[in-house]
């Protein structure tokens, strides 16, 4: 088949989002599947990293001020959205795709103008949603109460386009099968074990990257912005290091300036964090796997998957978080669960860790077993089944 990808969004950059759509494309090129995706005009360049034939089309770079690359919301994107609906358009004229792939709540309303526009041609539309759009623009102190319901209303009219529905949690699935009926399904992040299997012990990894030897290291990935829940982290880390001199916090992520003003504000020295802005994704198993003890604060409220959480447990690390039916989902026994997010509870969650390595073993072990079952190989496998199901009907 010949799939149209439609990513709204800076791709590729080192963070769940663009991980989940790169992956996804992957799976399906394995599996014999012609792919292009249509994208912004500033990102990665994947094929310096990986051998692969996927076709990554850019919009002009009419904006060339604009750089972002982290998450969040911005009033330009409306431009580049504009932008790439041109671009969308000129690539199912030409290209003729079977499927149109939509990523995110931008990228099925594009996926749906296109696809009504060129409504003779029966193309099929999939919807993937990776959390909620009025949710993520709240987190990010980007809407007030008037906007709010106006984007609320919007996200709703998008969440029923498609001709199916894929989500990346189980929390966004029934959310949208209250609109949806049975036209959705979960499609969970993926992990490549064999990535984490490095021959090199956990203490010469540290030696090679300078991390002190005689602390436990707690290790998080991801986005540096409230909505990954970093703001819980900050909390606990100021808990923690008042207390404890022999816990270590090494950190990845950006963008820096939420975590390097906390530092500043709280008179951190790097004695006891370690910044690195960003982590390569191609070289984040090493990263994770310098590691004792990895967590997830994000709360209640996001709807998202967690790809860092499949990480840490490829890499066999015990993982904090919040105690909710995702995780639960994922790690069953694995999880260190706390039940509110405040920075005292992580705070506690961490100090028990760190004072007991035997429970940590066992919940790494368990979750790295556990990693098996969640493969990106499966996810293409369910993406064709559904194309062919869309095509066949």
């Amino acid at each position: 088949m010949k799939i149209l990808v439609v990513a709204p969004t800076p791709f590729f950059s080192d963070r769940g989002t663009h991980i989940r759509i790169l992956e996804e494309a992957l799976a399906l090129e394995k599996l014999g599947h012609k792919i292009t995706i249509a994208t912004y005009h500033v990102g990665k360049d994947i094929h310096k990293e990986i051998k692969t034939k996927i076709d990554v089309r850019r919009i002009l770079r009419l904006i060339f001020w604009y750089k972002k690359l982290e998450a969040g919301p911005d009033w330009q994107k409306i431009i580049l959205d504009l932008m790439l609906i041109r671009k969308v358009f000129f690539l199912t004229r030409t290209q003729k795709p079977d499927i149109i792939h939509g990523h995110l709540h931008e990228g099925v309303l594009i996926g749906f103008i296109v696809k009504t526009i060129f409504f003779w041609r029966r193309i099929r539309l999939v919807a993937d949603f990776h959390g909620s759009l009025t949710q993520e623009m709240v987190s990010h102190g980007y809407l007030k109460k008037g906007l709010k319901s106006v984007f609320s209303l919007i996200e709703k009219l998008i969440n029923k386009m498609g001709d199916f529905a894929v989500t990346s949690s189980w929390e966004m699935t029934k959310e949208l099968q209250l609109v949806r009926e049975d036209q959705v399904e979960t499609l969970l992040d993926g992990t490549d074990v064999d990535s984490f299997s490095i021959n090199k012990t956990p203490q010469e990894i540290r030696k090679e990257m300078e991390l002190p030897l005689d602390k436990t290291i707690v290790v998080y990935t991801g986005g540096l912005v409230p909505n990954k829940g970093i703001n819980y982290l900050f909390e606990a880390m100021r808990i923690v290091l008042k207390k404890k001199n022999d816990i270590f916090f090494l950190i990845g992520g950006y963008p820096a300036e939420h975590i390097e003003k906390f530092m500043h504000e709280n008179n951190l020295s790097q004695e006891n964090i370690r910044l690195t802005v960003p982590v390569n994704f191609f070289e984040l198993p090493q990263f994770i796997l310098a590691g004792d003890i990895a967590i997830d604060p994000k709360d209640s409220t996001a709807k998202q998957a967690s790809g860092k959480m499949l990480n840490y447990m490829s890499a066999g690390l015990p993982i904090v978080c919040l105690d909710k039916p995702n995780n639960r989902e994922y790690l069953n026994e694995g999880g260190y669960y706390y039940k509110q997010s405040t920075g005292e509870e992580i705070a506690e969650a961490i100090f028990y860790l760190a004072d007991h390595p035997e429970e940590r073993k066992i919940k790494g072990a368990l979750n790295k077993r556990r990693a098996l079952d969640f493969s990106w190989d499966n996810s293409g496998q369910k993406l064709e089944k559904i194309y062919n199901q869309l095509i066949n009907n």
